[in-house]
């Protein structure tokens, strides 16, 4: 069934990634192509090397594709100039990585807020809304730890919420759950579905873990050697 095309929110054509020079260039990937649709959970599968990592740099406009175009939200990636790049990493998209990338000497409540501390709101209206953040994944008693006193799975709920705090059209994950137990891996993504699921915000995930992919994702896309190897939706 063809997408309704107000509906798609990322679209990839013949996406390539190289790095090096010509003559030793090494293709990280090769003419990849796909689009997500608003509210869609996607999770980018293969082991490491693959590409997966780089094609989730690319989208969030951390990287420029060697060829190829990335749409999101209406703009064409390729054609921001880097102050308008910015503008789109803080307004449209949510990062969530495996190592947290917490600021050890700010507490959960200070780490959550800070997006809302580059878009320049008053303090007050930022702390509630950091706390209501907190208290959504399940930390209101520990809004004053620094990360250092937090668990993995607790640093990894400090980072979902404040990578949500903007309302982001798309929502990025790289490994989310690599550094936690199989257990905490769960509630995570868990989480991370409850969060998304009435929303119209996309997710992309990108794991090495075929479980987890399939158990959070309402698609899913393999990855093999810099290519789109099959698109499978979570059931297979």
């Amino acid at each position: 069934m063809p997408h309704d095309a107000s509906d798609i929110l990322v679209e990839l054509t013949d996406v390539s990634k190289a790095y090096g020079q010509t003559q030793a260039a090494v293709n990280a990937l090769s003419h990849v192509s796909f689009a997500v649709r608003r509210g869609e959970r996607v999770a980018l599968l293969g082991k490491s090397g693959s590409g997966k990592s780089t094609l989730l740099n690319l989208i969030a406009g951390l990287d420029r594709p060697t060829s190829g175009q990335i749409c999101v939200a209406g703009k064409m990636l390729s054609e921001l100039p880097p102050a308008e790049m910015a503008d789109y990493r803080r307004e449209c998209v949510g990062m969530i990585f495996q190592a947290f990338n917490l600021i050890p000497w700010r507490t959960a409540l200070q780490n959550v807020e800070l997006p809302l501390v580059f878009d320049r709101w008053e303090k007050s209206k930022r702390m509630m809304a950091a706390e209501e953040a907190l208290a959504a994944v399940g930390l209101a008693a520990r809004t004053q730890h620094r990360p250092s006193e937090l668990s993995g799975g607790e640093q990894q709920r400090v980072a979902i919420a404040r990578a949500l705090m903007n309302g982001p059209e798309l929502l990025l994950a790289d490994e989310p759950t690599g550094n936690l137990d199989s257990s905490t891996a769960g509630e995570i993504l868990e989480s991370l579905r409850r969060f998304t699921d009435n929303s119209a915000t996309a997710t992309i995930l990108v794991t090495h873990d075929e479980e987890l992919a399939y158990r959070f994702a309402t698609r899913v896309l393999h990855m093999q050697d810099g290519r789109l190897d099959r698109d499978s939706g979570a059931d297979h």
